[in-house]
């Protein structure tokens, strides 16, 4: 529908006011693990409270998220696959309007040079975008990568029609022209336009000889007629490998796209066949030309990848490089149907962020993410509202730790270390009285924790300081008291206020009819 000037998708309760009382998080020691002085968080609880827990203190510093959240497919599975537990079928509004309120805050978390990557398959998809398209800004949309996900089996195929084996990620900034995306390149064949070889590679350039590839190969005197096919098809990349700097292709050279000075003598080599020329360039790769065009050296697309020297290509838009077979195992934990390959996950992660950069899964399910971001040297933030958090993601985070072999193990070298908290949802501050139609401090709070949560409510960092439960600025401090707040109360924890300063004490019991300084606000617990 059209709106204040602009396209935007709306459904049934997408303007309803959602109220989400501002909680604050409990760590539970018993469950935390490894190091004690880790940063890293497993939060268990509704994913939208936990975000808005999250809101203070991470505004603004999250390099990346990562969400692969319910597909909406009208199935409902466990763990184990089986139809029943696993929330993934809500109605469509109630998808649309969980998933609004959760990106949002999502948008708020990131950092300016942060982007987002969500997963999903046709269901939403689609929809999807058109919300992250209101919420981040259609200018700050990256890619729709497609990933092949699976394989048609004898038992996947038994239906009739086209096979579905795509999933999607919806890749969007921050803020596009801020974000520092790495240029990523994925493993391919040799690629077979690449057909000259340079015999004498070490003389300088202007007596190069070259012959076809194809006969270099079959000059060689390694013995290769006793090889099989497969192995014969290895052993000529190997050689392709490994004289990648005498390999080349002759490519165009664009009369606008190329300075001048190539230019010219592009022109020039036209008039004299065969001799090869080069152009020098100051803090580039020099440019050799042969009669017209410019002699691009195979060497440049073949690099380390995992520990391997291969051929590569630029990433595209389609993944179909990342195995999704034999992923069961990853992690230690079997979570059919929801799990992503750690691969994947890492890919994602390394585009956007370094070393120490903080990572968000609010999906997390299985672990996946946060695995694979605790094994990069990321800090990471993982929230999960089910079981899941417990018998998976807990369980998986353990055995990385302690050193997990498994998923991209061996890629990064992972030796296991570091740690995580495990922290709880508080639940409601304030609960109905039993007898009286009244609510009441929820009489599981601790006075610490009824401290906190007043700052989380009202906006200020929790931190005692003398008679200040916590500020909001230099100038704007709290205190918080069950103590009866009278004049003289007052006048003593306001002692040490500076003229510039302001205070706002909140309270059980306080006395009526008081008299306030303009600096000085009272409220009452519970407002």
């Amino acid at each position: 529908m059209q709106k204040t000037g602009k396209l935007e998708l709306t459904w049934v309760g997408k303007y309803d006011e959602v109220a989400v009382e501002p909680r604050i998080l409990i760590e539970d020691p018993s469950k935390s693990y490894g190091d004690p002085n880790s940063e890293n968080m497993l939060i268990h609880g509704d994913n939208l409270i936990a975000l808005q827990a999250l809101q203070q203190d991470f505004a603004g510093k999250i390099k990346c998220i990562y969400i692969d959240p319910p597909y909406n497919t009208g199935s409902r599975i466990n763990a184990q696959g089986k139809e029943i537990g696993y929330e993934d079928g809500l109605e469509h509004s109630i998808w649309l309007s969980m998933m609004y309120e959760r990106f949002k805050i999502m948008h708020a978390l990131l950092a300016d040079e942060g982007a987002i990557f969500v997963h999903l398959d046709d269901n939403e998809a689609d929809y999807c975008k058109i919300i992250l398209d209101e919420i981040f800004g259609r200018e700050n949309f990256m890619n729709r990568v497609t990933v092949d996900a699976r394989s048609p089996s004898a038992f996947s195929t038994v239906n009739p029609g086209m096979f579905v084996a795509s999933e999607y990620i919806l890749y969007y900034a921050k803020k596009r022209n801020k974000l520092l995306e790495k240029r990523m390149k994925t493993v391919r064949d040799p690629d077979p336009a690449y057909d000259k070889y340079v015999i004498n590679i070490e003389e300088d350039y202007s007596s190069w000889k070259y012959i076809n590839l194809s006969d270099a190969y079959e000059s060689q005197q390694t013995k290769k007629s006793n090889l099989r096919p497969d192995k014969l098809i290895r052993h000529y990349y190997s050689f392709v490998l490994n004289n990648a700097k005498r390999i080349f292709r002759l490519t165009a050279i664009s009369d606008t796209g190329a300075s001048k000075k190539v230019v010219d003598v592009k022109y020039e080599s036209m008039d004299n066949p065969g001799k090869i020329y080069c152009v020098q360039r100051e803090n580039m790769d020099n440019v050799y030309i042969l009669n017209g065009q410019q002699i691009s050296f195979y060497e440049k697309n073949v690099m380390e990848i995992d520990g391997q020297i291969v051929a590569t290509r630029m990433l595209t838009d389609i993944w179909s490089d990342i195995a999704w077979e034999g992923i069961a195992g990853e992690g230690g934990v079997t979570f059919k149907k929801g799990k992503k390959p750690e691969k994947l996950i890492r890919r994602c992660i390394d585009m956007v962020t370094d070393m120490g950069d903080w990572v968000l899964d609010c999906f997390v399910g299985s672990g996946t993410t946060t695995a694979v971001a605790h094994k990069m040297g990321r800090r990471w933030i993982g929230i999960e509202m089910g079981p899941h958090a417990y018998s998976h993601t807990k369980a998986r985070m353990d055995l990385v730790v302690d050193g997990d072999k498994t998923g991209i193990s061996k890629i990064v070298n992972w030796q296991g270390g570091g740690g995580y908290k495990f922290y709880e949802l508080a639940p409601s501050l304030l609960v109905k009285n039993p007898v009286l139609p009244i609510y009441q401090i929820n009489p599981e709070y601790t006075f610490e924790m009824l401290c906190e949560a007043i700052c989380k409510i009202e906006g200020f960092r929790y931190k005692v300081d003398g008679v200040y439960h916590g500020y909001s600025s230099e100038k704007r401090f709290i205190h918080i008291t069950k103590e009866f707040i009278n004049a003289e109360y007052i006048k003593t924890v306001s002692a040490t206020l500076g003229e510039d300063q302001s205070l706002l004490i909140y309270g059980t019991k306080i006395q009526s009819g008081l008299r306030l300084p303009d600096n000085i606000e009272v409220k009452k617990i519970p407002k």
